[in-house]
């Protein structure tokens, strides 16, 4: 098991002029896990089995509170994340949960990964109002105010994202020859709906189809059946070690698809470079957030205050990794609702500030992306921009893309 106690930050210039700070004042309005002194928080994060690649996000987020912490907290209160290892097994995930609500006493769940572990937890935390904030999933079921109302998303949902791409897919190659893979859960069975939706009446162009399991050694042989259907294009809807495995095979079959990765898979450190580089040129992706990468961003204040914030706080970490500005900007939503809470740190208190993050910028988003949130409205990042990787990073390309 994997443990964290961790304490925060703060971000750049953008992010601090719409934060209000100031000292924690005696006296004020608790839930379990808070008080004058100390902010509690809990989440699971995969640190060993199939998706351990997304534990470079929980590690960034600890490592982004940690900051705070050296800076004297959040309006004058340290934060602790307390962050449990699930290996992205749901089963796993409902007992490290308990743990930390009943044993714990943490005030809100933040950042747990996964869709699967999220769906587990999910009814337990809205019986026990406990805020479940910010998972780093895209499924459409967060946004569900009605039936979760402790429960927010946090990045743009699968099926929003599906429709995207294949929109790109019918605007740029018509008469495309289609290929998916998905996991066999939820997540999969969102991307794959949106995807269809978009499509409308070209489904019929979808010519091969698969899923697999977290637990598959290797997804090799549909990527075999995909050349065999003579697809041209492939939307490669999985998890980071799988991912890289489709771009390898298909190098190695001597297949040149157009291939599409999820934002959730777009990492150039944990996909693109155990794939070979050289087999990922051309790929297409959905992005949010700004590239490490990119060269573009050299002179840009967020990015050269994300790079000082991994060299002092992060220095483990691969700056190639994209994983890191997730955690590092999940964080700072998460900072932006703790400082606006004030000194009533309950959980019902939580869930309105978050609720009213509309129209706010963040220095790793990219331009022309904002949080916007509402009541109703329970996604706060719905807009995406299309990159193609380049070989080195991934490039910009068309305008930014909503629901």
């Amino acid at each position: 098991m994997q443990f964290f106690r961790h304490t925060p930050t703060v971000a750049a210039a953008a992010l601090l002029a719409v934060l209000s700070a100031g000292p924690a004042l005696a006296g004020g309005s608790y839930d379990p896990g808070a008080s004058d002194s100390l902010i509690k928080l809990g989440q699971t994060m995969p640190y060993s089995g199939p998706a351990s690649a997304y534990s470079t996000i929980g590690r960034a987020e600890a490592a982004y509170f940690k900051m705070l912490n050296d800076k004297g907290g959040i309006n004058g209160r340290k934060v602790e994340l307390l962050s449990l290892d699930d290996a992205y097994s749901p089963s796993k995930t409902v007992e490290q949960v308990r743990r930390l609500v009943e044993s714990d006493e943490v005030l809100a769940m933040f950042s747990i990964l996964g869709t699967g572990p999220n769906i587990a937890v999910q009814k337990y935390l809205n019986i026990k109002k406990v805020p479940q904030l910010l998972p780093f999933s895209g499924a459409t079921r967060w946004n569900d105010a009605k039936h979760f109302p402790w429960t927010t998303g946090s990045q743009p949902t699968y099926k929003t994202e599906g429709r995207i791409y294949a929109k790109w897919i019918l605007a740029n190659k018509p008469n495309a020859k289609i290929a998916v893979i998905t996991p066999a859960e939820e997540a999969g069975r969102d991307y794959l709906a949106g995807f269809k939706e978009g499509l409308g009446d070209h489904v019929n162009q979808i010519v091969s189809e698969a899923v697999y399991e977290t637990t598959d050694p290797t997804v090799d042989s549909q990527i075999v059946k995909f050349k065999a259907a003579g697809a041209d294009v492939l939307f490669n809807e999985c998890t980071p070690k799988f991912a890289a495995q489709v771009i390898k095979k298909a190098a190695e079959l001597g297949w040149k698809p157009q291939i599409i990765l999820p934002a959730v898979s777009n990492s150039v450190g944990s996909v693109l470079k155990p794939a070979g580089l050289e087999n990922a040129v051309g790929i297409v992706t959905g992005a949010y957030v700004k590239d490490p990468g990119d060269p573009r961003w050299a002179n840009d204040p967020g990015m050269q205050q994300w790079h000082a914030w991994m060299k002092t706080y992060n220095a483990g970490a691969d700056p190639a990794d994209i994983f890191n500005v997730y955690g590092y900007t999940i964080t700072q939503i998460m900072e932006l609702v703790l400082r606006r809470a004030g000194d009533d740190l309950t959980r019902a208190n939580l869930m309105k500030q978050i609720e009213s993050l509309d129209g706010v910028e963040l220095p790793m988003l990219l331009p022309g992306i904002k949080l916007q949130m509402s009541p109703d409205q329970r996604t706060p990042i719905r807009q995406l921009q299309m990159a193609r990787f380049n070989g080195t990073s991934w490039e910009l390309f068309g305008d930014v893309l909503s629901e």
